[in-house]
């Protein structure tokens, strides 16, 4: 027989990094080929000339130039018309 009574289980002790989101070159700064201007869940900002859009919706510069944000209005599958920060290499 056990000397211990049971412990129960262990609830709430596994914990996991940040995965580091956030724009992460602000708008004027100079950008290069590849670089991660924007990382985010979902497209919470838009892409828009000079930048890719990656798999898992990071924004990547896709020419040498100036980082800019700029406001523009998308349309959602329900017809609505929202503001979106549009993302741009100049």
């Amino acid at each position: 027989m056990s000397h211990v009574k049971a412990g129960g289980t262990a609830k709430n002790i596994h914990d996991s990094p940040g995965q580091r989101l956030g724009v992460k070159l602000y708008g004027g700064q100079k950008v290069k080929v590849g670089q991660v201007i924007v990382r985010q869940v979902g497209m919470t900002k838009r892409p828009g000339p000079g930048t890719t859009l990656s798999k898992n919706f990071t924004i990547h510069a896709s020419r040498d130039g100036v980082v800019n944000y700029s406001s523009r209005k998308v349309r959602l599958f329900s017809g609505k018309s929202v503001r979106r920060t549009e993302v741009s290499v100049n």
